[in-house]
């Protein structure tokens, strides 16, 4: 399935243009195998593979009838405000769906978002909000244009909208853990859509815990878009994409045996080389903070003297995803209490988990 063989749906008869609303609820994600570097329309230039969150999801609800021009037009609500600078970001997104879904062309929109967590909180609201959008506007096909697309198809399609509107976003249509990008060996992976890891998954794994330390709550100063350009001409983005591929079946093998020291080594590895990509990019940049690094240095500490298999993840920004089995959450609650809160903003930090993915609403 992509942008070039896929076969549009049709688009609706004139007498029979729809009126109705749909609503899905979608997770964010964190990625254990980073994607970092991307060509064509949003193709990663190295496969990644997330757990997929519980808590910290976007609710969005669209409400569509017939369009009064010949062009699709939107109007965009977060938390019940109309917000221009996200209305944008929807249009472009439409337009780049447009050959996929030319019926959105014949309707008006009111999509409505929310989101359970703070806005520029360390967690990816893009991928949580365009995977709810994207499911939303499958929805609308799948209502009135294709009622016998099959499960396993809608959710295709809604993985290659949801990463047309934010790469990551493919990630979220599943639960659990999620690769997206080719795999060597694994030729249900695709560069197009997010496909959920098969069994067999070792128990510990199904119930991981992520608190997400929330360093600094401010909207970072270089964007991932930003980021993903500047591998184009990185010295080492080749070996980097190549790491990549040879790390993401490693950490495939450790998930599926329950192997935490090499989840643990691989997890943090891809944490620091995603960070390390940013800084050897022309023109550098740099995400992580000074209490960043101090959290890391507690955290190499606190395993080292308690053995507990507790671990970390970055993603691109400050923020530091504090990994462990369930097992371990009130040693680990503790520890962040007592040792890590006095680095956070404000103290703050969200509890969660791997979650089993969206719901409709």
């Amino acid at each position: 399935m992509n942008l070039q063989t896929i076969e549009p749906v049709l688009s609706f008869k004139n007498s029979q243009v729809p009126t109705g609303v749909v609503g899905w609820e979608s997770p964010s994600n964190i990625a254990l195998v980073k994607y970092w570097g991307k060509r064509d329309v949003q193709i990663p230039c190295n496969p990644s593979i997330s757990f997929t969150l519980s808590k910290s999801v976007s609710r969005t609800k669209v409400s569509y009838r017939p369009a009064e021009s010949g062009n699709y037009e939107i109007e965009f609500y977060l938390d019940g405000v109309r917000t221009e600078k996200f209305e944008e970001k929807i249009h472009t997104f439409f337009r780049t769906i447009r050959p996929l879904c030319p019926f959105i062309d014949q309707l008006r929109f009111r999509i409505d978002s929310s989101n359970t967590f703070p806005h520029s909180a360390g967690i990816a609201s893009s991928a949580s909000g365009m995977s709810a959008l994207a499911l939303c506007i499958a929805d609308i096909e799948r209502k009135h244009l294709d009622s016998l697309l099959s499960e396993k198809a809608f959710f295709q399609k809604a993985s290659l909208l949801a990463r047309l509107g934010s790469g990551s976003a493919c990630r979220s249509v599943y639960g659990g853990l999620v690769i997206w990008g080719e795999v060597e060996g694994m030729p249900q992976t695709s560069n197009e859509y997010g496909v959920k890891l098969d069994e067999p998954i070792h128990e510990v794994f199904k119930s991981y815990k992520d608190s997400i330390l929330i360093v600094d709550a401010a909207e970072k100063k270089v964007s991932s878009r930003a980021g993903h350009g500047l591998m184009k001409t990185n010295p080492f983005s080749a070996e980097r994409f190549a790491q990549a591929g040879r790390n993401i079946q490693a950490l495939i093998a450790a998930i599926r045996t329950g192997d935490l020291d090499m989840f643990i080594k691989l997890t943090e590895l891809e944490a620091l080389t995603l960070h390390a990509m940013m800084m050897t990019s022309d023109p550098y940049f740099l995400l992580m903070r000074p209490n960043t690094l101090s959290i890391i240095e507690k955290i190499f500490d606190f395993r080292q003297q308690t053995g507990l298999p507790v671990c970390f993840t970055l993603d691109a920004g400050p923020n530091v995803h504090l990994l462990y089995p369930q097992r371990h959450e009130q040693e680990i609650k503790s520890f962040i209490a007592n040792d890590l809160a006095v680095h956070l903003h404000n103290g703050f930090y969200i509890d969660d988990q791997v979650g089993t993915g969206p719901n409709e609403i």
